[in-house]
């Protein structure tokens, strides 16, 4: 029986001193199960909503971010957590909580708090 087989692309610019040329890659993750592809909407205590997508195929569970001044979309991959679901690439975490969701730059410090804070969007009517 074969398993299913997510894929999914992430577009990358890649600059050199003549030309800029954009290529993407496509990354499939082999799944134990089922997977899930979530987008959830963003409001958060400075700059516009946003969108973050996330993915869900066990063993790996990813979330797509966009980080303000970063060029591109940021891939976090999930990490161990006392509660919530927290998610880190490179110098970021993306800790989720419940409809909340916080962001820190894990470059000022342990003891720093998070650099936003934002909770789902959600339209009642």
């Amino acid at each position: 029986m074969q398993k299913p087989v997510l894929a999914f692309l992430i577009a990358i610019s890649a600059i050199s001193p003549v030309v800029a040329v954009e290529t993407s890659i496509e990354i499939t993750l082999g799944t134990q199960g089922d997977f899930e592809r979530r987008d959830v909407r963003y409001e958060c205590s400075e700059g516009d909503p946003f969108t973050v997508t996330y993915i869900n195929a066990a063993p790996n569970f990813l979330a797509l971010v966009p980080i303000a001044d970063e060029p591109e979309l940021q891939v976090f991959a999930s990490v161990i957590s006392a509660s919530g679901a927290r998610y880190a690439s490179g110098q970021w975490v993306w800790w989720t909580k419940g409809a909340e969701a916080t962001l820190y730059d894990e470059t000022l410090g342990e003891d720093a708090g998070p650099v936003l804070t934002c909770s789902e969007f959600i339209m009642t009517p």
